[in-house]
């Protein structure tokens, strides 16, 4: 997991670290899902997020995510749920996300050579099988139109 710099972890009552995600949707319709390379191995790709911080509710840290790792803006819609990762010790809060505008240039982009693509619903759940609890992130908005 990565670290920013001055960057403080911020614990539930029960010692999970809080977290927030954004599914980043290119349109309304949720059938595309811009992912990002991830900070240790740029041959698989996730779902930006990361930690919330001290005096910081979940939808900010979920726009600012979305920002810094995707270089994406836009309009923060429903809470889709929080998911527990009991191994890693953390629970996330994921809302929807329709992206309105794209930066050229974005932190993430600088300071790690990370990237972003789109996927479809199915293919970016192939993608993210090495991060499980992501994929179940998307598991829970399929629609019968989405089954193959």
């Amino acid at each position: 997991m990565k670290e920013k710099p001055n960057s403080i972890r911020t614990y539930d009552a029960e010692g999970f670290r809080r977290r927030a995600s954004c599914l980043c949707f290119r349109d309304k319709t949720e059938q595309e899902i811009l992912l990002v390379t991830s900070s240790k191995d740029r041959e698989k790709y996730v779902v930006p997020g990361g930690g919330i911080e001290p005096q910081e509710e979940a939808k900010a840290t979920a726009e600012r995510e979305a920002l810094e790792e995707a270089g994406v803006r836009g309009d923060l819609g429903r809470f889709i749920g929080t998911f527990e990762n009991k191994e890693k010790k953390h629970r996330t809060k994921v809302f929807a996300f329709i992206v309105t505008e794209y930066l050229d240039d974005w932190d993430d982009k600088r300071s790690m050579g990370r990237s972003r693509q789109w996927f479809s619903f199915e293919e970016a759940k192939k993608r993210l099988t090495h991060k499980p609890i992501q994929v179940t992130y998307l598991e829970l908005l399929e629609k019968p139109e989405r089954i193959t």
